[in-house]
């Protein structure tokens, strides 16, 4: 999928001829190395990078200016190969850019340029665009410009102006320069979640006017869920440049599962779109079986030598302090900015490398940069409690020196390669003074197991993995091993999304999850959801918390290991297809297991049972036509498909035999719902 308007094509085009192509240079820095064929200027060679951050807003990797010697006070440059700009009068740039400014641009003297030349040569430059900067902060550049280097070999550069030394870091990712055709609308964006929940869904995108002419009216479709085909015609007003958001008003009902979704601009103004190329937007999503808690995670880069960073850590110690039990919380030690945090381990450098912190403090929310600000209470209550699709649980104990940690991991969604962190962290330390004023210290990383880097796990629907590790202290900087606390996370190693969250229970034994879970759905005479599962292989729980569809149908309980139920409060919360029970073992003190989950087939009902048995349905399987026989006065009858979704609906109002016709309905399963004077009967038949 294209990234933004930036990533319009994916790789640099060394030398694109204007009648096939608007696109002359696009460079997005996500290869590990130097993309090929750009070079450096001989000021600042060594100070230019590819770093795997995205402080800038795109996807990692991007291009990264550091502060590190050799140290400059002059122009440095990154110049792109030649390309090819006959018969061109304008063009237009883009790029994204972070500034990471290590002054305070209040009493900053002189502002930091960075702009884009061209050259012929390489030795002569024109400067095209330039814009001076002193505040730290995140920007998206977007210009119309003309350069009187034209020709065959010419060449772009991205520069900066000033010391080197002065900043903590400037990233910049994702340029593109091109020219426009009369008419081009460009597919930004399909807004779709990578990952979502059962149900249906309405389907959005954004287009930008990259072309000349107005737009008035454009046809779209989307596709991949389940061969269905939606198209639509939309009707608009967008001018040049002009960017909107689009819904299609038919919704997509999508169960459980993987899925390529595509959405494509087929005609624009009534006609093909001038550039085709840009037209297609397509994502792989999972929906999931349903959904956990959200606990945010917080990581910390500080360091008893950051003076700038004692203040951060009294306002970040009273938000934790006023949010008990609505956070996940790590603190790094770094080693900058004076000779070192004493207890700064290996761990901690792979950690800032991981996320490319060149300065302290530096807060992550989730594994998302918090561009130098402090992590707010809003920020945690945003997050806290919200839907996510991965659940997680652990505990800890401790014998002498040795810690024993014992966690579950636990997903509704298929995920592949997400890795599980686990952070052995000291609540509060003293021997790690250095030279910013501080004398105590909290949530001291100690150890990461089994590394820095996580540990790999794949997981299915209803799947749960388990980690467990001893490790005996005496190897870290460790005061008291009474005072221990183990934070747990999963992490996508790519993206650094963080899923979620949750502290270990403390010096007690771990929640064990229940066994071999069993669901039997009957409707014969009588409705009946019957749950039955085995107890935890280790562990007493005190009850168990039963769920259909996310919804808690028996709380703490204790009197078996089984959960019949008639009731139509508990069976209406059944849903057509790919319904969810879980069952969660409650311990003392309120802990919790995971869920073990499992899905299976349902009707949504509101039976009357007593007359179930005056109803029949013939033929089953049908061709043409179904035969409804009955005693009951029938008022309506609506036939589903498999999604929940209407398909045939009729009023008859009379006694006897219906007939509905099913002749032009697709080969499947459906469900026939007879609503009557004394309720309503639902019943299966397959369409042959």
């Amino acid at each position: 999928m294209k990234k933004t308007l930036l990533l319009t094509i994916a790789l640099f085009l060394s030398a694109v001829a204007f009648s096939q192509s608007h696109v002359f240079l696009s460079e997005s820095f996500d290869g590990e190395n130097f993309p090929e064929g750009w070079t450096l200027s001989e000021t600042g060679k060594d100070n230019w990078e590819i770093s795997v951050s995205n402080h800038a807003g795109g996807k990692p990797n991007e291009l990264f200016l550091n502060n590190f010697p050799p140290l400059f006070n002059e122009t440095t440059r990154v110049i792109s190969p030649a390309v090819n700009l006959n018969g061109v009068d304008e063009v237009i740039l883009s790029f994204r850019h972070c500034l990471n400014n290590n002054i305070d641009a209040a009493i900053q003297q002189t502002p930091y340029v960075i702009g884009v030349a061209t050259s012929t040569d390489m030795e002569n430059w024109t400067t095209i665009w330039s814009e001076e900067y002193k505040e730290s902060g995140v920007y998206q550049i977007f210009e119309f410009i003309n350069t009187t280097d034209l020709g065959d070999n010419v060449h772009f550069s991205l520069f900066f102006t000033g010391a080197n030394y002065m900043i903590n870091g400037w990233v910049f990712d994702d340029i593109i320069i091109y020219s426009q055709d009369d008419t081009d609308l460009e597919m930004i964006s399909l807004n779709f979640p990578e990952m979502s929940n059962y149900g249906e869904h309405e389907i959005s995108f954004t287009v930008q006017n990259i072309g000349i002419s107005a737009i008035s009216s454009f046809e779209a479709k989307y596709e991949g869920i389940d061969g269905i085909v939606v198209s639509e015609t939309f009707e608009t007003n967008m001018e040049s440049l002009e960017i909107k958001e689009f819904t299609f008003s038919e919704a997509a009902y999508i169960t459980p599962g993987s899925y390529n979704l595509k959405v494509e601009l087929t005609s624009v103004n009534g006609e093909n779109d001038g550039n085709e190329n840009n037209n297609i937007a397509e994502k792989n999503i999972e929906i999931g079986m349903g959904y956990a808690s959200k606990v945010p995670m917080i990581e910390h880069f500080s360091s008893s030598t950051c003076s700038y960073c004692v203040e951060p850590n009294k306002i970040i110690k009273q938000v934790l302090a006023d949010n008990p039990g609505k956070y996940t919380y790590t603190k790094y030690p770094t080693k900058f900015p004076g000779m070192g945090d004493p207890y700064t381990t290996e761990e901690v450098k792979n950690r800032v490398n991981y996320y490319q912190v060149n300065g302290a403090p530096e807060f992550y929310l989730d594994g998302i940069w918090k561009a130098y600000e402090i992590v707010s209470p809003d920020d945690i209550d945003s997050v806290f409690g919200s839907n996510t699709f991965l659940d997680l649980r652990g505990a800890f104990t401790v014998e002498g020196n040795t810690i024993n940690i014992v966690a579950d991991f636990m997903s509704y969604i298929k995920i592949d390669s997400v890795r599980a962190f686990i952070s052995i962290n000291e609540k509060t330390t003293t021997e790690n003074v250095a030279t910013n004023g501080e004398t105590e210290f909290h949530h001291i990383m100690m150890k990461m197991l089994a590394d820095d880097k996580g540990n790999p796990i794949n997981l299915k629907a209803g799947e749960y993995k388990r980690l467990e590790f001893s490790y005996n202290m005496d190897s870290t900087f460790m005061e008291d091993i009474n005072d221990l606390e183990v934070a747990l996370w999963l992490q996508n190693h790519e993206t650094h999304e963080i899923y979620n969250s949750r502290y270990a229970y403390e010096y007690t034994e771990h929640c064990y999850p229940v066994q071999n879970m069993r669901v039997i759905y009957a409707l014969d005479c009588i409705e009946t959801i019957d749950i039955n599962w085995e107890a935890p292989e280790k562990g007493n729980p005190v009850g168990y918390n039963i769920y259909l569809n996310g919804e808690l149908v028996a709380e703490n309980k204790s009197d078996n290991l089984s959960f019949v139920s008639e009731d139509q409060s508990v069976l209406s919360h059944l849903r057509w297809k790919g319904n969810v029970a879980e069952v969660v073992a409650v311990y003392e003190d309120g802990k919790t297991s995971v869920s073990f989950a499992q899905m299976f087939d349902g009707e949504m009902l509101n039976v009357n049972d007593n007359y179930e048995t005056k109803c029949n349905i013939y033929p089953n399987p049908a061709s043409d036509r179904v035969t409804i026989a009955t005693e009951l006065r029938v008022e309506e009858i609506a036939i589903y498909d498999i999604y929940g979704r209407t398909v045939r609906q009729q009023v008859n109002k009379t006694t006897g035999q219906q007939v509905v016709e099913v002749a032009d309905l697709e080969a499947g399963v459906y469900f026939i719902n007879i609503k009557t004077d004394k309720g309503n009967i639902v019943r299966r038949f397959i369409k042959k």
